[in-house]
């Protein structure tokens, strides 16, 4: 899983924006065909489906803007909030790289952290469910500068709280998410009629998406992935990651190639 899930999403991956609503089109596999290259573009198919032909149970669709990748969290410290920052930055690469919810990024603990095997022990999910997240070597060296802060301001319980202001409570989701809202207010982003401006959340959109995108380039089976990437984020099933895979222009170029690549046998025997 490691090695499947990225612990940074590339700049062109990491965006959720939803295809307008009035262009039905979504990615499906071809009945009977479980081989990587078996899916196709349906022009006119539903949305209410998942790129998997599954449908999307309560699914709502939502449109956001672009999430810019690699925009920092530049925040100035204050008295009450030192190392302002650096932590949120922290924060946000977690909910970005491995699409964590804001409230289990927050409610990371010093304990939490295994350095030596790359994972950390993810607490408070929903239903009360906890799950190990292993990850790569940059979100190691984000956690692990995190941890040496925290370490020398005098932490050393392995309760204390890895993200925190006031040295014992842990910094609020509502809080980092009101954060968010007016970085991304800053950045002065101009969101087309219809569109809503991303919001924290919108990085966990942004990690399912760019990890089935990067699948398909990877020439992988997508539909056979869909329960690594479930359990990853935490879901009883992959009807409920569904909702996260929203298609974008550049999946729909990867599926295309894909079939085309996968029919032109066909192609070039009826032409003969």
């Amino acid at each position: 899983m490691p090695d499947e899930v990225p612990d940074r999403l590339e700049p062109e991956t990491g965006v959720h924006q939803p295809l307008d609503a009035g262009v039905p089109q979504r990615v499906r596999p071809r009945a009977g065909h479980g081989d990587p290259g078996s899916e196709q573009v349906v022009p006119g198919a539903r949305r209410d489906r998942d790129p998997a032909g599954r449908a999307r149970r309560g699914h709502r669709p939502q449109k956001h803007a672009p999430v810019p990748a690699g925009w920092p969290a530049a925040l100035a410290d204050t008295p009450r909030a030192p190392d302002r920052g650096l932590t949120y930055r922290a924060i946000f690469a977690l909910c970005y790289g491995l699409g964590l919810r804001a409230g289990e990024a927050c409610g990371l603990t010093l304990g939490d952290i295994d350095a030596g095997r790359s994972l950390l022990t993810v607490r408070g999910g929903k239903f009360g469910k906890t799950r190990l997240v292993p990850h790569g070597p940059r979100i190691a060296e984000l956690v692990g500068e995190q941890a040496a802060r925290r370490a020398r301001a005098g932490a050393a319980d392995a309760r204390a709280p890895l993200f925190t202001f006031d040295g014992q409570r842990p910094v609020h989701p509502g809080t980092a998410s009101q954060t968010f809202h007016r970085l991304v207010t800053g950045l002065g982003l101009t969101a087309p009629a219809g569109i809503s401006p991303p919001t924290l959340h919108s990085l966990r959109h942004s990690f399912a998406a760019g990890c089935l995108l990067r699948w398909y380039r990877q020439g992988l089976d997508s539909s056979a992935r869909l329960h690594h990437l479930s359990t990853f984020m935490g879901h009883v099933d992959p009807d409920s990651t569904a909702v996260y895979l929203t298609i974008t222009d550049e999946l729909l170029d990867e599926a295309s190639r894909r079939f085309e690549a996968f029919a032109a046998p066909a192609w070039t025997e009826a032409a003969q």
